[in-house]
């Protein structure tokens, strides 16, 4: 107002008696000047508001604007008086106007004209960032989103102090953000705005204190702080001269260059004993991390009795310009027991039975968090109190602990329980499966209407829609509407369909063979009843659960393969019994590249297989049992004696009577957590040699393999626990074995169908048709295998006939986001393969670790790069190979399973 011309003064300082009010014209106007108008503003004056206009305005609606001003044609007001500095209040309080002066343009009598002159404010036309990299870019303009709004003092300030706290939940404590602004001449009204990121380094921390504790040591403490931690490399030297100078320095610097010398084998002694780096927490100090640490070790104080624990003050410090110091200052109270704990309101089930799910004693240590998962939910056992309940339709059962009385270090619980009347099922829904159809869903659904409730179904039912692929594990929600009047309740599961298509485009390098190349596709929702209806094809028909696979891969003319599979999880639409059909062909050249277009043998297999398998409800209802018949060609060209056999050309014939008992209750089947996956595989062939007495061990190779003839039998278990008390640490512990045998000495063992070990374990980075691939992480593709090496094409067979493997892995999940699950993993691992049973020794393995990460996307399934090291030689096997194997890189793409 106090670079206006001609205004309404509204607002008087006391002591002015009387003022001029002129009335005049706006710069926006072109007629002359009226006349002055004497006003006293100790008597106001009563006009009619004959006409409000609005003028200045680029973007903004001139009705809008004088709507927002309160002012309206014909309402009776005084001027000056409350309803212009009302109007003027609210135009500036809408946070959009620059400017803003309210004339008078024209008195005729008792009409007054009013004119708002406004400067609209500009608009934020473009966002730019210096000093961050394209994705923290994109991160950031979600975070902030000006684009498009009013610039404003606050809107900058709140950005710029967003855009700190992203880096500094980062690590970057130090961050500095500039806010830089420029006029945009391509738009009206318009600004650029340009934030200037100044990250810094990241701040560690150097040492983290506490204070007060007494029964439980510092490093244990430490160790539960997950994402706080001390900076290996400074906690070492601190730690590394405190212990050996029996001194304590104040810096790294100082206990580097500390006055008494340390020599190198104390140093080698101490790291060994003391020194673990932390592979996967980094030392960065973020604030959200350090007050759940502090939640968190709140409760581990309470799990090992200590109920009155607290944190009395905590505090960072600067220690350096890059680093800072933790201090935590503990109060751990009293450890408490239990004492006695004694149920009232149960009628159904006795003191006893309850006691016994409860298997907490008189005399344990008071652990709140046992407590609540013995009484509500035991994920692991699923035998807590409430599932004798609630597995019995007691929908709305209770059970609330209550501290009746605390003697000393001992506490007495009254268990209250409300059992509430039993509850049944009285409909079940499903929500978000657009692609898939509804009875595919609904057959995997085991609460059903007209049952009683029962929280194990619905726990397994969860478990069988995330085992279909098609939906994301991480958002299936039931959402349950109890009534308890009418004792019913209403499920419906709300699920989110991701897709579960998958296409192979790969290439791998398979040493002799060169570089090769995969093209697969994999439709895992296929829908052959719908290949007539056009609307659902995506892009091929899809929504009936069926399972299409076709793969190619290719290196020219040295190495093909071609297969093709449909499965019907549930064929005849009334039982889980999935008829599944395959057919393949792979074909293996040598060539002579002295003589282009020329092969110098070729091998190749051709076969199907027919199988069907159904699930059993005995001994339990995750087993499933599976038969399948497969008959295959093996085709040699000048190629028989690489497998060892007498004839370099020749064809033998395999058909085989396959037979699989598994057990699956595994809980993801991206990530699992929990659960096992436990499979006998066997496969039988005809005694041929029973049949034609003619055949033996001293008949030709011709005759003797013709039809092949063997057993093999092949296990595999694989467990999951969760460990450190955490969903994203998983250990995985596995073991597979493999045993080939004759039925008898008449033919004896045959030269194919044997294990190969080594390397990733993938089928085209090995190229070993007619073999069993199994990968060894830490060793080459294929090197643990008899009769490989320089033993290749010698007469011996290539392959063992035993083999055990044993893996034990932690896991850790990255990202659970269903379009890029990433876990990262450490390994030990141990294997052999033997060429007979007399040299078979379980307890001579060829031992490695390492580490990798593995990264599931829908559209490529599951890809992985591990590094491993190899610490046994293989010289039985290539004795041009004397020392350890060391280390290894490797890729895999798909679920390996061996």
């Amino acid at each position: 107002m106090k670079r206006s011309t001609i205004i309404l003064f509204l607002l008087m300082m006391a002591g002015i008696a009387e003022a001029q009010i002129r009335l005049g014209q706006s710069r926006f106007q072109s007629s002359r000047p009226v006349d002055i108008l004497e006003l006293n503003y100790s008597k106001p004056q009563k006009f009619r508001i004959a006409e409000i206009k609005a003028v200045g305005l680029s973007t903004l609606d001139e009705i809008a604007v004088v709507s927002l001003s309160g002012l309206r044609v014909d309402d009776e007001i005084s001027v000056p008086g409350d309803a212009i500095s009302g109007a003027l209040k609210r135009l500036w309080g809408q946070g959009i106007i620059g400017d803003v002066k309210i004339l008078v343009t024209k008195i005729d009598g008792d009409d007054i004209y009013l004119l708002l002159e406004l400067t609209e404010r500009p608009r934020f036309s473009r966002v730019e960032f210096t000093g961050v990299n394209k994705t923290q870019e994109g991160e950031l303009k979600d975070k902030i989103k000006i684009r498009g709004r009013v610039v404003r003092d606050d809107v900058l300030a709140t950005s710029q102090r967003n855009i700190r706290q992203y880096f500094v939940d980062k690590g970057f404590l130090n961050t500095e953000v500039k806010v830089v602004q420029e006029r945009d001449t391509t738009l009206p009204n318009s600004v650029k705005i340009k934030f200037d990121v100044d990250r810094k380094s990241k701040v560690k921390i150097n040492e983290v204190l506490v204070y007060g504790n007494e029964e439980i040591p510092d490093k244990r403490i430490k160790g539960k702080l997950k994402s706080t931690k001390e900076h290996p490399r400074l906690h070492f030297f601190r730690e590394m001269a405190s212990r050996i100078t029996n001194t304590t320095p104040q810096s790294a610097k100082e206990a580097i260059v500390y006055r008494n010398p340390v020599t190198e084998e104390e140093i080698k002694n101490y790291i060994n004993k003391n020194f673990k780096l932390n592979f996967f927490n980094a030392s960065k100090f973020v604030a959200k991390d350090f007050r759940e640490d502090k939640d968190n070790l709140i409760s581990f104080y309470n799990s090992r009795g200590f109920r009155d624990a607290e944190i009395l003050a905590d505090s960072t410090y600067r220690h350096s310009d890059n680093t800072i110091n933790v201090a935590i200052s503990l109060e751990e109270g009293r450890k408490y027991y239990y004492r006695n704990i004694t149920f009232v309101g149960n009628y159904l089930h006795e003191d006893a039975i309850l006691q016994n799910r409860l298997r907490i004693e008189k005399g344990d240590v008071y652990d709140k968090e046992k407590l609540q998962t013995r009484l509500n939910y035991d994920p692991q056992k699923g035998d807590d109190v409430s599932s004798l309940y609630q597995d019995d339709g007691y929908l709305f059962f209770n059970i609330e602990p209550v501290e009746i009385m605390v003697q000393g270090d001992s506490i007495d619980l009254e268990m209250r329980i409300f059992e509430g009347p039993q509850v049944t099922v009285n409909s079940v829904s499903i929500q978000g499966n657009e692609r898939t159809s509804d009875h595919v869903v609904m057959r995997e659904i085991r609460i059903l209407p007209g049952q009683k409730f029962n929280r194990s179904l619905l726990v397994r039912t969860i478990r069988e829609l995330s085992q279909l692929g098609y939906f994301d594990p991480e958002n299936i929600e039931p959402d349950m509407r109890p009534n308890f009047e009418d004792a019913t309740v209403d499920i419906t599961f709300i699920l989110e369909e991701r897709p579960n298509d998958q296409i192979e485009l790969s290439g791998g390098w398979g040493g002799f063979f060169g570089f090769v190349g995969t093209v697969g596709l994999v439709f895992n929702n296929f829908s052959i009843k719908n290949i007539g209806d056009f609307s659902k094809w995506r892009p091929l028909p899809v929504g009936d659960g069926q399972k299409l696979s076709l793969r190619v891969q290719a290196n020219g003319r040295t190495f093909q393969n071609y297969s093709i599979s449909l499965t019907e999880p549930w064929f005849g639409g009334k039982k889980p019994n999935a008829l599944s059909f395959s057919f393949n062909h792979s074909v293996q050249r040598s060539i002579d590249f002295r003589n282009p277009g020329q092969d110098l043998g070729a091998f190749r297999i051709t076969g199907a297989t027919l199988g069907l398998s159904k699930r059993v409800t005995w001994p339990d209802d995750y087993f499933m049992v599976s038969h399948s018949l497969q008959y295959q060609v093996y085709d040699f060209d000048r190629f028989g004696t690489t497998f060892g056999l007498s004839f370099p050309t020749g064809r033998a014939n395999s058909f085989t009577f396959n037979n699989t008992i598994s057990r699956n209750n595994i809980d993801n089947p991206i990530y699992p957590r929990l659960g096992s996956n436990i499979s006998l595989a066997t496969s039988f062939t005809p005694p041929y040699a029973t049949l034609n007495q003619n055949v033996d061990r001293e008949s030709p190779d011709e005759e003797r393999f013709k039809w092949l003839e063997y057993h093999k039998w092949m296990f595999d278990a694989t467990f999951y626990t969760p460990v450190f008390g955490s969903s994203k640490w998983v250990i995985s512990a596995r073991t597979h074995m493999g045993f080939l045998g004759s039925y008898g000495d008449r033919i004896g063992m045959i030269p194919l169908e044997r294990f190969v070990l080594g390397g990733d374990g993938m089928n085209f980075n090995n190229f070993a048709l007619g073999q069993e691939i199994v990968g060894l992480r830490g060793y080459e593709n294929q090197v643990i295998t008899p009769g490989g090496g320089p033993f290749r094409g010698q007469g011996q067979p290539f392959g063992g006939v035993v083999y055990n493997k044993h893996v034990m892995e932690l896991r850790f999940l990255v990202s659970p986001n269903p379009s890029a699950t990433i876990f990262l993993l450490g390994f030990a691992e141990a294997g052999n393969n033997w060429g007979s049973y007399a040299d078979y020794n379980p307890y001579n393995l060829k031992k490695s670790a390492g580490v990798g990460a593995r990264i599931f996307m829908p559209a490529f399934g599951l890809l992985g790069l591990d590094w491993g090291y190899g610490f046994d030689s293989i010289s039985e096997f290539d004795p041009r190979q004397t020392g350890p194997s060391g280390a290894q890189f490797h890729f895999t793409i798909g679920q390996q399973f061996r």
